[in-house]
């Protein structure tokens, strides 16, 4: 139904996206992720035709969108992170007004109550959209995307701004979509992505950084097969834990075996991590059964979507610089009293007259 190929966009001397190749199936929602920067949302102006490529092609149901323009947008129905709404119009008057542009052949008045009905704006309809909650225009604003049923669905962040309910009815209504639309579907909430997308797409300094599931994703970028077990003992002293932790590294498929902390009185949480090939689940619970220790959680720590996210837009380096950061020294601060006012300037144990030298440059904080 979509289909980049080998897309690129350049700003003068700067490369915003990079040569990028992919296809959206008939029926499929693809989460569409990257970091402020990466390019994101300027391929998501190209694929609606808001902007044009410097290359490459984009193809919507076969029709190339810069050969015939009008016939390929007429596939599609966008939702920007901003909608576009005429607040001074009336619900059902601005729908109407969205109909007419469109060329919409379907029959009006039911056509514009059944999309109604379908964002769940039918109470509103007669009211002037300026004095709706942001929630209730985010809804409008998906419903004139919906107008003339078009086979592709553009939707750039469709539930900021709604209550907890809300988003949950709006994420129902993206899944029921999924089966008749395409969708292509961009949000900053990584859980949203992860509870309603088929495919993800991530998207990095121009470039297509990862595709596919979350699992698919999670397996190409990690070798790590972890799960927590947490054990009751009857009396988890040092030597109990040692003996638990040689008792499971002992198990068939198990690499590594670490004591964590203590969750409660006598509960203690052990890491483990398997060559992701052997189930070992099953002799896990022998062994405890076998020496008399409770088994009160048994849990695969498998990497969610924020951490596959952070992995492929940060790289490990900087996870790990940015783990190593956290675990240095405080900074030494110079405190001084200015017109009343406590200020702090932080003090360089190698530069001897740092301190003054951070002052001049407007370093206090």
């Amino acid at each position: 139904m979509i289909e980049v190929k080998n897309l690129t966009k350049r700003y003068g001397d700067k490369l915003a996206v990079n040569n990028i190749s992919f296809k959206v199936e008939k029926g499929e929602i693809l989460g569409f992720l990257g970091p402020n920067g990466a390019g994101k949302s300027t391929t998501m102006n190209m694929l609606t035709g808001y902007i044009s490529s410097t290359s490459g092609q984009i193809l919507i149901d076969n029709v190339d969108i810069l050969e015939d323009p009008k016939k390929a947008k007429a596939n599609i129905g966008y939702l920007p992170e901003i909608p576009p709404l005429y607040v001074d119009m009336t619900v059902e008057a601005y729908l109407g007004f969205m109909y007419d542009l469109k060329k919409c052949k379907l029959p009006r008045k039911s056509h514009i109550n059944d999309v109604c009905n379908l964002c769940k704006i039918s109470d509103v309809k007669g009211r002037i959209i300026k004095n709706l909650s942001k929630g209730y225009r985010q809804r409008v604003g998906l419903a004139q995307a919906l107008i003339n049923n078009p086979p592709v669905l553009i939707l750039d962040e469709p539930t900021v701004g709604l209550d907890p309910n809300q988003i949950i009815e709006i994420r129902t209504l993206i899944k029921k979509l999924g089966k008749r639309h395409t969708v292509i579907l961009s949000s900053h909430i990584l859980p949203e992505i992860q509870a309603v997308c088929d495919r993800i797409i991530i998207i990095n300094k121009g470039e297509v950084a990862a595709d596919g599931t979350a699992d698919e994703i999670a397996k190409n970028i990690t070798n790590e097969h972890k799960m927590t077990l947490r054990i009751e003992g009857e009396t988890h002293t040092a030597s109990d834990k040692k003996a638990i932790t040689e008792a499971l590294k002992k198990i068939s498929g198990i690499k590594y075996v670490r004591a964590d902390m203590e969750r409660e009185k006598g509960i203690y949480d052990y890491d483990i991590e398997t060559d992701g090939k052997t189930d070992v689940r099953r002799d896990i619970n022998k062994v405890c059964a076998e020496n008399g220790w409770n088994i009160l959680m048994l849990q695969l720590s498998d990497l969610t979507l924020e951490d596959i996210f952070l992995k492929i837009t940060m790289g490990e380096e900087n996870i790990s610089a940015k783990t190593s950061s956290s675990a240095k020294k405080s900074p030494k601060l110079d405190l001084k009293i200015e017109n009343g006012e406590l200020k702090a300037s932080q003090i360089s144990d190698d530069l001897p007259g740092a301190a003054e030298a951070e002052e001049n440059k407007g370093g206090e904080e």
